[in-house]
């Protein structure tokens, strides 16, 4: 025992508690409630992209420290992938790095790039390790609020460019961007371009989902538009697209010298990881055009059948044009808090929901919102719509 009385954790991670991701998922296991809380799919991805990561076990790939930039075969297939989608040529041995996951890749490059003090622009409601990460590289995050507009979230466009002062290091941008669901329009694009160019600020692309986009919305790299390919670190994840979350296989695309930075730190945080996993990622991303197309399409179809019970249920619904997860407004319900009416709702209807609040810092913009994951199998959807159902007579 210490008997001094200074805090065992530094001021900087003072604000960050226990997740209310571990929070819900074991109030779902106390109460037995179906979980649309947290974001992983209840199924596993291909068979055929399993089957590799069994071959490559027993053929002994990766059973020790891969290589640190991540094995060439999978660096290649990343880089592959950019050049196939997007039109975006990387050198996979200079340009390519393999993270343990995404939520690494974050961390890494802002712990890479970021320098005390440093200001960092996220969009509001933001994934909750953005925060986290900022706090750790020693920077200061300014939000910057989407806010609904007939029927989804967007970006107001002159608030983001009075965000940017002149200690404005990077722009942190997720698109398609949870939880919102917003993918972000080419306009849109050209104008946050156009400020880095003009600010000359570094810019992390958060695009894990870019395989999740819906009705007319399209996915757009930031790398791809004018002057924004060398100041560009663009982050993927194959958890997403395969829905093989436990992986844990990210990555980084960015020019070299960005690259280089960002390796520096994420050689002492894992410094290495999923050894035979990056194997069967490098043989998913070659993975047929058929593939994604059904995987999209049955994430639509999910989509809709959550969507459609949510809006039965007396919710007001903002349909996402991209992810996995749907954002409600609760005020139609007579509620206006979202962390009481989620920690309420597994009694009421058993089934559990993610307060938007969480990923505020105003927390009273969030307050009346609610996040559901529709990654789960089609009779999981049906049941917990017909559970939400008994809130219209409550």
């Amino acid at each position: 025992m210490t008997s001094s009385t200074r805090p065992l954790l530094n001021r900087r991670l003072a604000e960050f508690g226990t997740t209310i991701f571990a929070e819900m998922s074991a109030l779902a296991v106390q109460t037995g409630s179906i979980n649309l809380g947290q974001g992983f799919p209840d199924t596993d991805g291909p068979e055929e992209v399993r089957e590799a990561a069994v071959r490559a076990l027993r053929d002994g790939r990766g059973n020790q420290y891969p290589p640190g930039p991540g094995i060439p075969e999978l660096r290649t297939a990343i880089a592959a992938h950019q050049e196939r989608r997007y039109a975006l040529s990387y050198d996979p041995d200079t340009e390519v790095l393999v993270t343990a996951g995404a939520t690494e890749a974050i961390a890494a490059t802002l712990l890479a790039l970021l320098e005390p003090g440093d200001e960092v622009i996220a969009f509001e409601p933001y994934y909750d390790s953005y925060a986290a990460c900022i706090a750790m590289a020693g920077g200061t995050r300014v939000p910057v609020t989407l806010r609904p507009h007939e029927g989804s979230f967007r970006l107001d466009l002159d608030e983001l460019r009075a965000a940017v002062t002149d200690r404005t290091r990077l722009l942190l941008i997720n698109t398609p961007h949870n939880p919102t669901g917003t993918v972000l329009t080419r306009e849109e694009l050209t104008a946050i371009a156009e400020l880095a160019v003009e600010r000359d600020l570094l810019v992390v692309t958060d695009e894990v989902y870019e395989h999740l986009v819906f009705d007319e919305a399209e996915h757009l790299p930031l790398a791809t538009f004018p002057g924004m390919r060398e100041r560009t670190v663009t982050i993927g994840s194959a958890g997403k697209t395969f829905s093989f979350t436990g992986w844990k296989v990210g990555w980084v695309t960015a020019q070299p010298a960005l690259v280089s930075a960002v390796r520096s730190a994420k050689q002492f945080l894992t410094y290495v990881s999923s050894g035979p996993f990056q194997y069967a990622v490098a043989e998913a991303l070659s993975l047929p055009d058929t593939y994604f197309t059904a995987f999209r399409e049955d994430m639509l179809a999910k989509r809709d059948l959550l969507a459609a019970g949510l809006a039965d249920a007396g919710f007001e619904v903002f349909k996402p044009a991209g992810t996995y997860f749907i954002t409600t407004d609760i005020r139609p319900l007579g509620e206006t808090d979202g962390f009481a009416f989620c920690r309420a709702l597994p009694e009421r209807a058993g089934v559990v929901a993610i307060p938007n609040a969480v990923f505020y810092d105003h927390r009273e913009a969030g307050a009346p919102f609610v996040r559901f994951a529709f990654c789960k199998r089609t009779d999981v959807l049906e049941a917990a719509a017909e559970r939400l159902a008994k809130l219209r007579t409550q």
